[in-house]
């Protein structure tokens, strides 16, 4: 994993079995609805690596349309609870992956990363996608998705640092507080950064999230 200012692996692991209770927040709910439709659409017949899958909740949208699809997470909390939905095995694979230290084999034409980018340093983004290229290859489909920051649905940014990352204090039902990196780009924020190794950009920007479709150079 790479180094961050929190340790994100443990985090989500102490959080995984109340992780999907962040979609249920009624607000949230018609959005919610347009991204299962637009994804599944978009992933369809697709051999698809998914990083940063979690308890398989968006795998359980898409998986139906897509012609294959391995979903990685490092942590195996998040696994076991995705393994348990008990989506198709013929066509559903899980594994454990780094997804800053990918270490997967396979042919895939698209790579989804649904509310990562926000937990990568704006610094490091380059070379992540620099990463991507060079294990996927030129023209593979990647999707991104992520949150829009809603004051009063959102979780208040505690801090900001000297590179622009924010970051905001996460609390478990344990009562363990953590500092977490959630970065909230604009739109041509996005385009800046993914236009040397994308090609294609396209952002669809709802209230509360948005996703952005494009291809790898």
């Amino acid at each position: 994993m790479k180094p961050n200012s929190t340790d994100l692996a443990a985090y989500y692991a102490k959080r995984a079995g109340v992780f999907e209770q962040v979609y249920e927040k009624p607000e949230r709910q018609a959005d919610l609805a347009v991204l299962r439709q637009r994804l599944a659409e978009v992933l369809a017949g697709h051999r698809v690596l998914e990083l940063a899958c979690g308890t398989g909740y968006w795998t359980q949208y898409y998986a139906s349309s897509a012609a294959s699809v391995l979903a990685t997470d490092v942590n195996p909390e998040m696994i076991a609870l995705a393994q348990a939905k008990g989506l198709d095995a013929n066509k559903v694979t899980w594994k454990l992956a780094d997804a800053f230290d990918l270490q997967v084999t396979g042919s895939f034409s698209a790579c989804f990363a649904g509310f990562w980018w926000s937990h990568v340093m704006r610094e490091d983004q380059e070379d992540f996608l620099q990463d991507l290229r060079q294990k996927l290859g030129k023209d593979t489909l990647l999707v991104l998705m992520d949150n829009v920051y809603v004051e009063g649905s959102s979780t208040t940014i505690a801090r900001t640092d000297l590179q622009g990352n924010t970051f905001q204090i996460r609390t478990l039902p344990d009562g363990g507080r953590y500092e977490v990196l959630k970065n909230f780009p604009t739109d041509s924020a996005l385009r800046k950064k993914l236009a040397a190794a994308t090609k294609e950009i396209r952002i669809l920007r709802l209230e509360h999230y948005w996703m952005l479709t494009c291809r790898l150079k």
